[in-house]
């Protein structure tokens, strides 16, 4: 399995008692899939997204990403996991200003003491950029730094890239070209595990899980795209 969480919960102080975010959540995810989680706000889904990616601890329960239990480590121990297993993608791109794309590309990869400038040349030309090596973020569309923030989440070849609203901030046009890109992943040997609050686009995943009020209430296997 790619993702197993096991009676997990969190909780938060309100200041007049606890508040769960998440609760008693129990389920299990498949490698090889582009999985979509969906819900409104307050469902619990970037909840979730924490838990997975490593960035908050469950109250209690267990969470097992890529077989490995992650809720129990330190935070250099998840640093060093997050530099192997995960490519993550924002909505807002969060690129470096003052480097390049290539540089951008570049960087998780001297993180994890890999530099490697032909892979990311070569990233950097799947997503169709090959002529935008040299280019500051300021210099690019949003969705050309959409396509360098993907580029980035797959430098170090994680076996699991995590998307928040990666269309989000794009027009309809870059966001299909932007999904295209992602529903190709799991065939390349990255599942995807994406957030949104857009139907539309949960229904192009290979499964959906559904959230509401901290709680997973419907997990849907899709039929295979034509």
């Amino acid at each position: 399995m790619l993702i197993s969480l096991k009676d997990v919960s969190r909780a938060y102080d309100s200041g007049e008692g606890e508040v769960y975010a998440l609760q008693n959540v129990s389920l299990e995810l498949p490698r090889g899939e582009f999985i979509a989680v969906v819900g409104t706000s307050g469902s619990g889904k970037s909840t979730f997204l924490n838990l997975v990616s490593g960035i908050d601890r469950p109250s209690r329960g267990e969470v097992w990403v890529a077989g490995e239990r992650i809720d129990l480590w330190n935070e250099d121990q998840l640093a060093k996991w997050r530099r192997r297993t995960l490519g993550i993608v924002f909505q807002f791109f969060q690129l470096l200003p003052t480097l390049t794309a290539l540089e951008n590309i570049l960087l998780p990869m001297s993180l994890a003491g890999q530099p490697n400038e032909p892979r990311a040349r070569a990233l950097l030309t799947e997503v169709g950029l090959a002529e935008r090596l040299a280019h500051l973020p300021t210099m690019l569309s949003g969705g050309e730094q959409q396509r360098v923030a993907i580029a980035r989440a797959l430098a170090n070849n994680p076996p699991l890239l995590i998307a928040d609203e990666p269309t989000g901030n794009l027009d309809e046009r870059t966001g299909r070209d932007i999904m295209a890109i992602l529903r190709a992943l799991p065939a390349q040997g990255t599942s995807v595990l994406m957030v949104t609050h857009d139907a539309r686009l949960a229904a192009q995943a290979d499964r959906i899980v559904q959230m509401a009020n901290g709680e997973v209430v419907r997990i849907l296997r899709r039929k295979a795209h034509s």
